[in-house]
């Protein structure tokens, strides 16, 4: 049996893991200053990247997968941009997965899935993953961007043009309208949409938009209402504006509400390969990741903020300090 040791946040890991971290951690630089732990609408900004960002080449390269959970808004940011590019540039192999960031905490305090890394549409969902009680999973976790939420619509859909000269609340509550969310008790983005849907309701005297935000049939698994809604068999569904971009699909914005993702990203602790956690993390957050960040419209806190301690001494340039 490989020995254990504790590593530099103080959890045990594998003896064929340490050498890994070790050169990983060797490689980090002094800590850029500036800590907040506010929401990206003080800190936000897309015209810049964080001081001292690396660029793929300055990155550690390595092998194996770096198997990273994350939010079912980012399945094409992910698997078609970031992940592939990550491989090119580094030599570890993107492993995804994706789901509702609630569902995903669920998983990995279940040890469902194994994961070095974890990407969330929401802060407070780092809180079920943190202290003793939840399995010391999340240490620290650093917000980085956030998008608003979006109604995508199908362009070929009957509704169409009236999605795009009508007030969105009225056409979602046409006879025939296909309608597509996800699940408020898995998902942060269903449960934003049920709000828009609660608060609009009230504020237009819309019974009708009441019901949807309880309509059990217009719920999906987030990772798939990009495909449902591209196949045609939504005609809109609630999306983040940077999923649309990447995807490609066109919106309207949800008027009346202010209702937005805040993406966070950590090295989960117990990661099987922290070293290729912590490089995936320094691609995204480097200036390549940016750059895609950036093409996909997502509005950006740079620096990234950290919340809570422990964070690898070999992410400081891509962080700011606390």
């Amino acid at each position: 049996m490989t020995p254990l040791s504790r590593n530099h946040r103080g959890f045990f890991v594998s003896g064929r893991f340490r050498g890994a971290a070790a050169a990983t951690l060797l490689a980090g630089v002094v800590a850029v200053a500036g800590c907040s732990s506010n929401s990206s609408d003080s800190s936000s900004s897309s015209a810049s990247t964080p001081s001292g960002a690396p660029s793929s080449a300055g990155i550690p390269k390595g092998s194996g997968p770096v198997n990273v959970l994350y939010a079912g808004s980012l399945v094409d940011l992910m698997e078609k941009q970031i992940g592939p590019a990550f491989k090119s540039a580094t030599g570890y192999t993107f492993t995804g997965f994706s789901a509702g960031s609630t569902a995903l905490a669920t998983q990995i305090k279940g040890k469902v899935h194994p994961g070095d890394v974890f990407i969330s549409a929401s802060p407070a969902v780092n809180d079920s993953l943190e202290g003793a009680s939840n399995g010391n999973w999340v240490s620290w976790y650093a917000t980085y961007a956030s998008s608003p939420l979006v109604i995508g619509y199908n362009p070929n859909s009957k509704f169409a043009a009236d999605l795009k000269s009508k007030p969105w609340y009225q056409v979602i509550t046409e006879s025939g309208f296909k309608l597509g969310t996800t699940d408020p008790a898995t998902d942060p983005k269903g449960k934003l949409a049920a709000q828009a849907l609660t608060a609009t309701a009230t504020s237009q005297s819309l019974p009708a938009l009441k019901a949807l935000s309880t309509d059990k049939s217009a719920v999906f698994p987030e990772e798939t209402l990009v495909g449902r809604l591209q196949s045609g068999q939504l005609d809109a569904g609630f999306f983040y504006s940077s999923e649309a971009v990447a995807a490609k699909i066109p919106t309207v914005p949800v008027t009346g509400q202010d209702l937005k993702a805040t993406y966070t990203v950590t090295v989960l602790n117990q990661a099987p390969d922290e070293a290729g956690a912590e490089a995936f993390v320094q691609y995204l957050l480097g200036t390549d990741g940016i750059n895609v960040l950036k093409q996909d419209g997502f509005d950006l806190v740079t620096p990234p903020t950290v919340t809570g301690s422990g964070v690898p001494t070999s992410l400081s340039s891509v962080l700011s300090s606390q």
